[in-house]
């Protein structure tokens, strides 16, 4: 399979180049017929535009015609009716141009005309052999060298009716020429236009001197050094502002003597928190520094004509951001209302199930089949589905809900929760099984596999034991499941534990006695029940001996290790004061003229042990 890798990796880019080149064929198709469009479009009111000249030609020339004519005689009549043909004509081409200009206004980009950094007009449309770019090239360029003009006067601009174009001029200059489609371009007359561009260029050419002048340029300066004035003494009052509160708080005898505790625990020394408040202070007085220097370089730059664009930009830089974050937060609201009422009422759909949960774990409310033991992790159960399910509705609302960087987190965290807790998932899980098997509960004695003690604890994750020797052992949930548990407290309250050792005896013992014996045992020892009786089992009939069982029933399950301590206490006790021997025969056998087992303090004074036995006939 290796060796065919990189000819299966070869295809796979043959077949996505194959995919992507139709797509860019598309694309570029699709971009040459739009084009296509617009210049057809274009040439279309061009045509129109042309067709115009050449009927206002005609219609000149029949104009002269009728005028020539007098009388209403058939010719001159047959003329009127041409030229009012001919006008008709012209209106509807006006109209038709007019329609055409409209839906080019969508496509058709302007160049900006922009000689002292502001934009006067644009232009759209070429003229003869220059272009719409070159022509506010030229236009500009021309009102550049207008405004070196010293002797320029606003009222020195005049306009010029040609044939086909109304020119602006100032002297013999010429500074631009405004056909008929320029007017039709801005849905206006050509007169009115020339009117209102002149009216533009004058004013603009005025301001640009004065804001240029010496005397604004002086008086400019000396703004610019106030400006710095303010900024220098606005920065030293700053600075002696901070060191005046840094005084006062190493001053404070909270910051300088006692600093920061959590409980018994000393978070920060008066020393250490003294420089983080410091530290913190420097840092605040540095950005209000910043913040006051660049507001003042915004007004230092908008007070010259030419670095008024600096100025702009810089303030653009933060008013731009915080009208998006106004916007982002007005447009936000309506989403922010509905996700307050979605958490609202989410918050008293889990009230009321705590509310019956607390119902059912006071006995007020009672389901059958269902005990109250279940009713908090049911009601844990129940509140981390509904919070999910909240999440989930309130989801398309959150801010950014759209955005991939938002999606490609909320991916990333599940991948490494899915990958990183599945074990602990596991142990979840049969933690609210083990829950629901009722199997135990705090404080009883159980055995879990080779562990037994008293439960101390148990949540989701892990069950915690405390053994007879005070040892503390946490058993994975998993791990409980897997293995059989032994609960030896669930019925000790009503029908108690029985607590049960074995005994041998031999056979030369009579078994009432030794039943006997050991229900005395049993009832001497505390903690174990007088009802039920003990009673004793035969357990097995042994080669040399006999196995008994004595059973005794117990409501203390937890103090098993005393109680069986001193159950096998007593059972010595009893079976000594009665001179019987806990053994089995086979040791006996070989024990002929030894001392008996049975302790000092339960024999005779006078005991004195057998002697060896030996027949006569073996002499």
């Amino acid at each position: 399979m290796a060796k065919y890798s990189p000819l299966l990796l070869l295809l796979f880019f043959t077949i996505t180049l194959a995919a992507a080149q139709p797509a860019d064929t598309v694309l570029i198709k699709n971009d040459t017929i739009h084009n296509d469009k617009v210049n057809n479009q274009l040439n279309s009111v061009k045509q129109l535009s042309a067709e115009r000249v050449a009927d206002s030609l005609k219609r000149n020339e029949l104009e002269l015609k009728v005028a020539r004519l007098s009388g209403n005689d058939d010719e001159r009549l047959g003329l009127v009716k041409q030229l009012n043909a001919l006008k008709q004509k012209d209106s509807l081409r006006i109209i038709r141009q007019k329609q055409q200009v409209d839906s080019l206004r969508r496509y058709v980009k302007g160049f900006a005309v922009q000689p002292f950094r502001d934009t006067l007009f644009s232009i759209y449309l070429k003229q003869g052999s220059f272009t719409a770019k070159d022509r506010a090239e030229a236009v500009q360029h021309r009102l550049i060298l207008l405004a070196d003009n010293y002797r320029f006067s606003a009222d020195s601009l005049k306009i010029s009716e040609a044939e086909q174009t109304t020119d602006i001029v100032y002297g013999d200059e010429l500074i631009m020429s405004v056909s008929d489609m320029d007017a039709l371009w801005q849905n206006t007359s050509r007169s009115k236009l020339a009117q209102k561009l002149r009216a533009t260029i004058g004013h603009a050419v005025v301001i640009n001197r004065d804001e240029t002048s010496i005397q604004t340029l002086v008086k400019e300066g000396l703004l610019a050094l106030l400006v710095i004035a303010v900024l220098s003494l606005l920065i030293y009052f700053i600075n002696r502002l901070f060191r005046w509160f840094t005084g006062k708080l190493a001053l404070n005898e909270r910051v300088s003597k006692k600093g920061v505790h959590i409980r018994n625990y000393q978070l920060l020394t008066p020393a250490r928190q003294l420089g983080l408040i410091n530290t913190a202070i420097g840092l605040v007085r540095w950005v209000v520094i910043l913040i006051t220097v660049y507001f003042a370089l915004t007004i230092l730059f908008s007070i010259f004509p030419f670095t008024r664009d600096i100025s702009a930009a810089l303030l653009g830089y933060i008013l731009s951001p915080l009208r998006k974050i106004g916007e982002a937060i007005w447009n936000y609201i309506p989403n922010l209302i509905t996700i307050i009422i979605l958490v609202v009422v989410f918050r008293y759909v889990l009230r009321f199930f705590n509310f019956i949960k607390l119902e059912i774990e006071r006995g007020q409310l009672t389901i059958p089949g269902f005990y109250a033991d279940w009713a908090n992790p049911t009601y844990q159960i129940i509140r981390v589905l509904v919070l999910a399910f909240m999440i989930v509705v309130i989801f398309p609302y959150l801010p950014g809900n759209e955005s991939p960087i938002f999606k490609g987190v909320s991916v990333f965290v599940g991948v490494l929760f899915t990958f990183g807790s599945a074990g602990a998932l596991g142990n979840v899980v049969a933690g609210l099984v083990l829950t629901y098997m009722r199997a135990f509960k705090i404080g009883d004695r159980v055995k879990i596999g080779e562990v037994t003690g008293d439960i101390i604890e148990k949540n989701l994750l892990v069950t915690r034991i405390r053994t007879i020797q005070n040892e503390i052992i946490s058993i994975p949930n998993s791990t409980v499941m897997s293995n059989h548990t032994v609960n030896y407290s669930s019925d000790a309250t009503h029908k108690g534990l029985i607590v049960h050792t074995t005994v041998t005896c031999g056979y030369d013992v009579a078994w009432r006695e030794v039943h006997k014996l050991l229900i005395e045992a049993a009832s001497r020892t505390p903690l174990l029940e007088k009802e039920p009786l003990p009673y004793v089992f035969q357990t097995s009939l042994d080669d040399f001996y006999v196995s008994y069982r004595i059973n005794a029933f117990t409501k203390s399950p937890n103090k098993q290790a005393l109680i069986y301590s001193d159950l096998h206490a007593n059972i010595q006790d009893v079976f000594n004061e009665a001179g019987i021997e806990l053994m089995s025969p086979r040791y006996n056998a070989v024990r002929d003229g030894n001392t008996t087992a049975i302790p000092a303090e339960y024999l005779p004074k006078d005991y004195q042990p057998g002697g060896i036995r030996i027949k006569k006939d073996d002499l």
